[in-house]
């Protein structure tokens, strides 16, 4: 995603989770009152008539007051922390089955739109996050609980990685992890769907027929909040996976008409917005920055991608870069790539969510040693167009005939990209 750009991050929170005992109640003192939280400026916006006109057409506006009742039944810690990675989980398997075409379909909306998940998600979410049970639940404990909803229902705990001489469809399958964003932007137009996420849904568990023999692909999603990313989201989601797999991509919504593959990725953050309507202006904070480089670069093998025919919409090798050359004070755009020595300011896919993600993904695939040996990197898809008569957001429908091909026919086109690059040479690096 370009500003229009996206990335992610995961809650550092997990830890509080550990130093909750499970099952005791919260040690808060005698008579001490907690505070609820306030609804986030993301949760906000369920309120309004698309969301909810999005979550009866899918069958997914009853996912949250069920949630509800759920917690309200929980006695302790330990059975609402149960309650939460149940229903996430549950959420997450609804989407993916619906999306792949299990089950009743439920509202008229089509089965490949990815918005029911993200709005079900934060009602889900809001309910958490105002929740007061009857036992004591500190902050450290609600935020764990917010954690493993967040991670549940993104399909983060769901990954399943089978082995290569193994698995459900027997030797020689090999694995790829993809992952998606949710739909941002949305004080521009509320009804947005990231075609991203569609394809995480869409391609979830599928199983893909190469030259090479079968590929299984594993997916994730993540939120378009800097916070997130900040807290280290990315490398927690994906490190216990990298190794087992033979080729990852990210995916994020980028321009108009064109698939891209960013050739690389750099370390700043170019303040957009993002879903909290929050900003930041910075270099990407990660762990060890002694150690972070300005740039990290994809080992897709991009030529492979860009010559097949793999869909309506044509896919382009984006070497552009923006940086501050050495020694310099102005930015400059280089469209072969960054100079040696100088500091970044735009990678490929810009300095939004999108490129962040790609830049924390290659470098934990670097970090790990794996730079020589898994292709990895990041592709953005064309930006996802409502039909002609229906680009008003005051005005327009939910959804549209046009609307849905587009989607439809960006997401097959992620499964054939994925398909090619697997099977591919990867590129030179020397």
């Amino acid at each position: 995603m370009r500003p229009i750009r996206v990335r992610i991050g995961v809650l550092a929170l997990a830890l509080a989770a550990g130093l909750a005992a499970p099952g005791t109640a919260s040690a808060a003192p005698p008579g001490a009152t907690a505070t609820v939280p306030a609804p986030t400026a993301e949760e906000l916006r369920l309120d309004g008539d698309v969301p909810r006109e999005i979550l009866r057409g899918s069958g997914f506006a009853g996912a949250a007051p069920a949630f509800a009742r759920g917690l309200g039944r929980a006695d302790s810690y330990r059975e609402a922390r149960h309650v939460v990675v149940r229903e996430g989980s549950a959420l997450w398997r609804r989407a993916v089955d619906r999306a792949r075409g299990r089950g009743p379909a439920h509202g008229a909306l089509s089965r490949d739109d990815d918005r029911p998940l993200y709005w079900a998600r934060l009602a889900m979410t809001r309910e958490l996050r105002t929740w007061e049970p009857r036992f004591g639940l500190d902050q450290p404990q609600r935020a764990a609980l917010l954690d493993e909803l967040e991670r549940t229902s993104r399909g983060q705990t769901d990954i399943r990685v089978p082995r290569g001489d193994g698995g459900d469809r027997g030797k020689g399958l090999k694995r790829v992890l993809l992952t998606g964003f949710d739909p941002f932007t949305l004080d521009r137009d509320i009804r947005i769907s990231n075609p991203s996420g569609a394809a995480a849904l869409a391609l979830d568990g599928a199983v893909i027929d190469t030259a090479d023999g079968p590929v299984r692909v594993e997916t994730a999603v993540f939120p378009v909040r800097w916070r997130d990313f900040a807290e280290g989201t990315v490398e927690r989601a994906l490190r216990p996976y990298l190794p087992g797999v033979d080729l990852f991509t990210t995916v994020s919504q980028g321009r108009v008409g064109k698939f891209d593959v960013e050739r690389t990725n750099g370390a700043w953050r170019g303040g957009f917005p993002d879903n909290e309507n929050v900003s930041r202006t910075e270099t990407v904070p990660v762990a060890d920055p002694a150690s972070q480089p300005q740039w990290t670069t994809t080992t897709l093998p991009y030529a492979a991608i860009t010559a097949a025919g793999t869909g309506r919409f044509p896919v382009y090798d984006n070497t552009s870069v923006t940086e501050i050359p050495a020694g310099g004070a102005q930015a400059v755009v280089r469209p072969d790539g960054p100079t040696p020595g100088s500091t970044a300011r735009e990678g490929g896919g810009g300095n939004y969510l999108s490129n962040e993600i790609a830049y924390r993904a290659t470098l934990l695939r670097d970090r790990l040693g794996l730079h020589g040996t898994l292709p990895g990197g990041h592709v953005h898809t064309p930006l996802l167009q409502f039909g002609a008569g229906n680009t008003d957001p005051a005005t327009g429908a939910v959804t549209d005939p046009e609307f849905v091909r587009n989607r439809l026919d960006i997401v097959a086109q992620v499964r054939a990209i994925v398909a090619v690059a697997v099977s591919a040479p990867a590129p030179d690096r020397s």
